[in-house]
């Protein structure tokens, strides 16, 4: 699987350990920033990996800034995109299962880098269970008009 990464400053050190992980997994990366720990805007970066993941150049995106809020928000306002901001791993597990989502974003400020290896592994290895979830899937999307 293909996965999009992006970050602002704050996510950047824990972005750079998930690209590790990414790539153990046996995934490839395709990293959209930023590219250090420069003062720079999350919604630059949240876009171009949900824009990559919504054109399907990429399956899945994570991305990262330092409290997840706002590179979550940045990355849904991109059509076609699911992004749940997880704290845990029963959150990153349910964002597939019952929202089927494509991309997950993670706070640096919050989780360390053992959470995150762990909320990445189950992110992508997780299906989407369909059934009754399906049906309000399809109605989340269709808000976007």
């Amino acid at each position: 699987m293909k996965i999009a990464l992006g970050c602002d400053h704050g996510g950047f050190a824990l972005k750079q350990h998930i690209m590790e992980t990414i790539q153990k997994l046996g995934h490839e990366v395709e990293d959209f920033g930023c590219y250090s720990t420069e003062s720079c805007d999350y919604p630059d970066f949240g876009a171009a990996a949900a824009k990559a993941v919504a054109e399907g150049k990429c399956e899945r995106g994570i991305v990262i800034c330092t409290t997840g809020i706002g590179i979550s928000i940045a990355a849904n306002k991109v059509k076609g995109i699911r992004c749940g901001h997880c704290a845990d791993c029963l959150q990153a597990e349910m964002t597939r299962k019952h929202n089927d989502a494509n991309m997950m974003a993670i706070g640096a400020g919050f989780t360390g880098p053992n959470m995150a290896d762990r909320m990445v592994e189950v992110f992508l290895s997780t299906e989407f269970e369909g059934g009754r979830h399906q049906n309000r899937v399809d109605k989340m999307m269709a808000l976007e008009g």
